[in-house]
Formats: C-alpha cells, structure tokens, sequence
C-alpha cells in the first residue's frame, strides 16, 4: 500500500480508503442495496490485509447503520490507533427541526451519536457533509473547534461544495484561530473534473489535502450504464441520488477510452481509473466503494499500474465541461 500526508497534515493515510456508504441496513428503501455486518466483514479483512488505513463513513449512511458496522468490525479487527476513521455531519437524523444541518446545536450531539455507534472516544477526520446556508459560517466552525479541543476529533474536513463557500469558512477560521480544515472531499472522476477549475487550485494553495468520492461514476466507468452486467450493483441500475447520470456523449466516448486501455493492459476498467486517480498529485486518497469481492481486489491492482502521458492523455482528451452537481444537498 501506498501512503500519503492529508495536505499539509502529519497524517498519513492509504492511497486508496474504503468508503463505507456501502454497508448498513436494507430496510431502508434508499439503502436497500447495502450490505450487513456479515457480508461487510470480508471487505474490511481485504482492505486491511492490503495495508488500507482511511475507512470513511458518515451518520447518514443508512441513518446511522454505517457508522455502528464500520465501528464494530473495525475494534474487532484492527488496533484503534493503527486505523484513520473519518464520518460526517449534515444529514437529517430525527424527526425534529434541529436534527439536521450544522448548527452546533446538531454538531454537538450528532459527533455523541457518531462516537456511541463507532465504539470509539473519537475520530481521525470529522467532516461538514455540504455547505448549510442557513447556518452562520462561525456557528459551524466554533463548534468543530470546540470537538477538536475536547479531543473528540483529530482533524475536520468539508466535503462537496463550491469554492467560493470553502474560502469563506477558511478565511473565518483563520480570522479567529479556530481549528483549520485538514481536508476537502470532492466528487472528482475522468467525467467529473469540474472541481480542477478553482477547488482543486484553492485547496493546493491552502494545504488542504483532497479525497475524491465516486472515481468510478456511480459504477459508469466500470462497466457503462447501458449494459450493466457482470459488476452492477442495485445502486449502480437505479437513477443517480444527485440526479445527473454520466451518459453523456463525451463520457461514452471516456468510457470508450479507458475500456480499450484496460484491454491493451490486460486489467480491469476499475484498474485504469484508480490509477488516473494516483496520477493526480494533489489526492491524497480516493475512495472505492465495494459491493463485491472484486471491488477491492481491482482497487489494489490499480496501485501496480502507471498510467504514461499518452494513456493519461487518452483518458482527458474527449472530457467537456459540464453542469456542476451535487454541492447543494438539503439536509431534509
């Protein structure tokens, strides 16, 4: 396994993280496709055998579900200090008006509940789960301060959002000399490149390490949306949750390119993609999601493979800017 910093951090973390939105509770009809605590536990022994530390999860996960599953494995399968936990904050939790969004009122109880789940006093990676406009740039950032300073949080990150809005919560945060965001979780795949305009330079700049979520588009670039076969997944046949799906004709073509790669190169799409994804210097992990045995073990072969420049350039070259998705989520 490889390791990088998390930004200008001393914390190292795997290249490659498992992503746990994967694991939780079928009884919940947006999360039908997840897998139990049984059928989740082969997936962590893999990503622990292959020298995977950054295990990132969130309270939204299955309303929770994720979190109590990432939680129990991991104390019954590695050392507590040997492993990165990341989860999130935002999403709707209960049925009352303040059980939702970054207030600290929310903040403060959600990282309690988090803990109480993951079987653990805190956590390596504490994130925003998206912007909330409707809650005071400072509320949000003193509240997080004050979890890092009870040591209930190692680090704080942000996920998905616009540019502009991540400045602001810098700036603030430097204006006070509150605990600074350690990382930015961004949606950033060879379809998705929106971000390389001014998040990407921004977070460079700042020290702030970078984690991309959904390399493989939603399970697109792995086997394309117009035969899904051998590797789909429930989630993968069902409408994007953000409501934009990759089928656009520049990402066929994308599709197209990284297909005939993986066959010059005898490997998996899968493969291909994970190692674009190390090209880019400024990641400093990328999250896979795994649904099957396969999902892992790809993941790990990618990391025996480098991309030249005219296979890289194979890859961008058909790539068209797009609409921006996904950085506004209400926490209903």
């Amino acid at each position: 396994m490889l390791y990088q910093r998390l930004g200008s951090t001393g914390l190292k973390i795997s290249r490659l993280g498992l992503g746990c939105m994967s694991f939780g509770a079928r009884d919940q009809p947006a999360f039908r496709w997840t897998l139990g605590e049984v059928e989740a536990r082969p997936f962590f022994r893999q990503a622990l055998d292959a020298g995977i530390n950054f295990f990132d999860t969130a309270d939204a996960y299955s309303r929770g579900a994720s979190e109590i599953i990432v939680g129990s494995l991991l104390k019954d399968m590695a050392k507590r200090d040997d492993v990165v936990i990341a989860t999130k904050v935002f999403a709707t939790m209960g049925p009352g008006p303040n059980d939702r969004g970054l207030s600290r009122k929310h903040i403060m109880a959600s990282i309690d509940a988090s803990l109480r789940r993951l079987q653990t006093d805190h956590v390596d990676l504490y994130q925003i789960h998206r912007f909330d406009p409707e809650t005071p740039i400072e509320e949000t950032l003193e509240a997080l301060n004050d979890i890092v300073r009870a040591g209930k949080a190692r680090y704080i990150g942000a996920t998905t959002m616009y540019a502009w809005q991540f400045a602001r919560m810098l700036a603030a945060s430097e204006r006070h000399g509150w605990t600074r965001f350690a990382s930015m979780q961004l949606q950033y795949s060879p379809v998705y490149r929106e971000d390389e305009r001014e998040m990407i330079p921004l977070c460079t700049a700042e020290g702030i390490g970078l984690v991309n979520w959904s390399p493989l588009a939603g399970g697109f670039l792995a086997h394309g949306r117009a035969n899904p076969a051998d590797g789909t997944t429930e989630r993968g046949q069902t409408a994007s949750p953000l409501g934009t799906p990759h089928d656009r004709a520049p990402d066929r073509r994308i599709f197209e390119a990284i297909s005939l790669l993986a066959h010059n190169r005898g490997t998996s799409n899968a493969a291909i993609v994970y190692a674009w994804c190390r090209s880019r210097s400024a990641l400093s992990s990328t999250l896979i999601g795994a649904t099957k045995e396969q999902h892992v073990s790809q993941a790990v072969a990618s990391l025996e493979l480098t991309l030249t420049a005219e296979e890289i350039a194979a890859i961008e070259q058909p790539y068209e800017p797009r609409a921006v998705f996904g950085h506004i989520v209400k926490p209903h």
